[in-house]
């Protein structure tokens, strides 16, 4: 048997004449004559080399293989049906939004080429893009008010009922201005950092304990002066006016960088490597368009790190 034989108005018509337990009705109902269902059946049966039904006074009725074939056939042509009116809904601009959580990290180095890319296939579908901390996007995402979440992976203990999708990896930089007195040192110490202002992520943020095992695994358990953000535009304006140094993942700036807006500090950061990909509830179907966002984000995080 092959399996592509099988064709869907085999399992349509073989559906309905289950269910009426008569060839007629069931051509009635389909508006189709009743050689053309009795042809069907037959090609159904050949291909799948059983008897499907049975003779029942003067009707007929399902097999014991007719009867398991019948729960997979009926399964199939229902998620048939459901893709079809997915996409119809999404053709129409009558489905509901992709409602999408993204980290800073994602938001200004993925997400602007991934929404391009959604917009040409002319889906329809409003996009709703939420920016903030991993914490607050994956609660979230749990109570169904986020479609995805487009970020760095989160520990074990908050992914319970989430599936992660690895994309790429990136580490952690440490960004300064142009000009910044620490890119002239000709042997940079990390214990020189205390001399100046640093913008550290979020306790919440998903980078944060990347950042603190690495300062602890270098000698310095503390900074005198820092700032807790996980604003990029603070992050930007403020390393700009001042000698501060941000702690921020590599994908935030990764455009500044491209134009020698920000430079980074000759720091070792590798260990501080994570996981960049899409979170989606493990449960829970996608319609078209989020499975065309989620195409469209893989596309786009596949192209910008062929480049780097």
């Amino acid at each position: 048997m092959k399996r592509t034989d099988v064709k869907f108005r085999h399992l349509s018509i073989f559906i309905e004449v289950a269910r009426q337990r008569s060839v007629g009705k069931a051509a009635e109902i389909l508006s189709i004559s009743q050689p053309a269902v009795t042809k069907a059946i037959r090609e159904l049966e050949n291909i799948l080399q059983v008897k499907l039904f049975e003779k029942d006074g003067r009707g007929i009725k399902l097999g014991r293989i007719g009867e398991v074939f019948l729960k997979h056939a009926g399964a199939s042509v229902a998620a048939v049906q459901q893709g079809i009116d997915s996409v119809n809904l999404a053709l129409l601009h009558a489905a509901p939004p992709v409602r999408i959580g993204a980290l800073p990290t994602t938001s200004a180095h993925i997400m602007p080429k991934a929404v391009k890319l959604y917009l040409q296939e002319n889906v329809g579908n409003e996009i709703k893009i939420v920016t903030g901390e991993n914490s607050v996007l994956l609660e979230q995402l749990r109570r169904g008010d986020l479609d995805i979440v487009v970020g760095r992976l989160a520990s074990p203990e908050k992914m319970t009922g989430l599936s992660f999708e690895h994309l790429y990896s990136e580490q952690v930089m440490f960004a300064v201005r142009p000009g910044h007195p620490l890119l002239e040192s000709p042997n940079l110490r990390l214990d020189e950092l205390r001399n100046y202002t640093i913008l550290m992520p979020t306790k919440a943020s998903v980078i944060r304990p990347f950042v603190e095992r690495f300062l602890m695994a270098n000698g310095i358990p503390e900074l005198p002066t820092q700032i807790e953000t996980v604003s990029d535009s603070f992050g930007r304006a403020f390393i700009r006016e001042s000698d501060g140094i941000w702690i921020i993942s590599q994908g935030v700036i990764a455009h500044d960088l491209a134009c020698e807006d920000i430079k980074v500090l000759p720091v070792d950061t590798s260990e501080t490597r994570g996981a960049v990909g899409l979170t989606t509830q493990s449960d829970k179907d996608q319609d078209t368009a989020l499975s065309i966002m989620m195409q469209s984000i893989r596309q786009a995080a596949q192209a910008i790190h062929r480049t780097v």
